[in-house]
C-alpha cells in the first residue's frame, strides 16, 4: 500500500445504525489521510480495486446480514487486509457479565465468516436499540445487560477503533497473505 491507500467501508443495515457508525469510520479514515468509499454491501460492490477493507454489518439472530456475509465471502478472496465491526445491542460492554458475553457473540459471529478469513480486527459497537420491537428474547437479553431503547453508539469507541485501523494502514502494516 502507497501513502493513500484506498479503502471500501461496507456496511449491511437494518434500520440504519450501522451506516451511520460505516460513515463515521469512514469519516475518520479519510481524515487520516485515505481515499475512502463507504457503501452498502451488495453484490454489485466489488471488493477488488481496493487495497484495504473495513465490512461491517447489524447483528440479528447471532450473525451477520446476507449482503455483508456475501461480501465477506468475496472479501476473502481479494487477499487483502479485512477489518471488521459488528453493530448489537450490548449497550454497556463496560462490565465484566457484558464483556463476556460481547466475547461470545464475537465468537458466534466469526464462526458464519468464509473458512480462511482472518481479518486484522472485529470490533463490536452497540446501536440503536428498540427494545419494543425486540421478540421476547430479545427484551430479556436486553434486561440481562442492562440494555434499554435508545441511540447507544459510543462515538469516541467508534473513532478510536477507526483511528486503530488508519494507523495501520499508514503504518503500511504488511498483510501476511500478500507477497512482499
Amino acid at each position: 500500500m502507497g501513502t493513500s491507500p484506498e479503502v471500501l467501508v461496507a456496511y449491511a443495515t437494518a434500520a440504519g445504525s450501522t451506516a451511520g457508525i460505516a460513515e463515521r469510520i469512514a469519516a475518520v479514515l479519510t481524515g487520516a489521510g485515505s481515499r475512502t468509499v463507504c457503501a452498502p454491501a451488495g453484490p454489485e460492490l466489488d471488493p477488488a480495486p481496493f487495497d484495504a477493507l473495513v465490512i461491517g454489518s447489524a447483528v440479528h439472530e447471532m450473525a451477520w446480514l446476507p449482503d455483508a456475509l456475501e461480501l465477506l465471502r468475496r472479501a476473502a478472496g481479494t487477499g487483502r487486509p479485512v477489518w471488521c465491526f459488528s453493530v448489537g445491542g450490548l449497550a454497556h460492554p463496560d462490565g465484566r457479565r457484558t464483556r463476556w458475553m460481547a466475547r461470545g457473540e464475537l465468537d458466534r459471529i466469526e464462526r458464519g465468516f468464509p473458512p480462511g478469513l482472518t481479518p486484522r480486527d472485529h470490533s463490536l459497537f452497540a446501536g440503536v436499540v428498540d427494545v419494543r420491537r425486540s421478540p421476547l428474547w430479545g427484551r430479556v437479553f436486553y434486561r440481562l445487560t442492562g440494555s434499554s431503547s435508545g441511540d447507544h453508539r459510543d462515538w469516541p469507541a467508534i473513532e478510536a477503533w477507526a483511528g486503530k485501523v488508519a494507523a495501520s494502514l499508514q503504518a503500511g502494516t504488511p498483510d501476511p497473505d500478500l507477497p512482499a
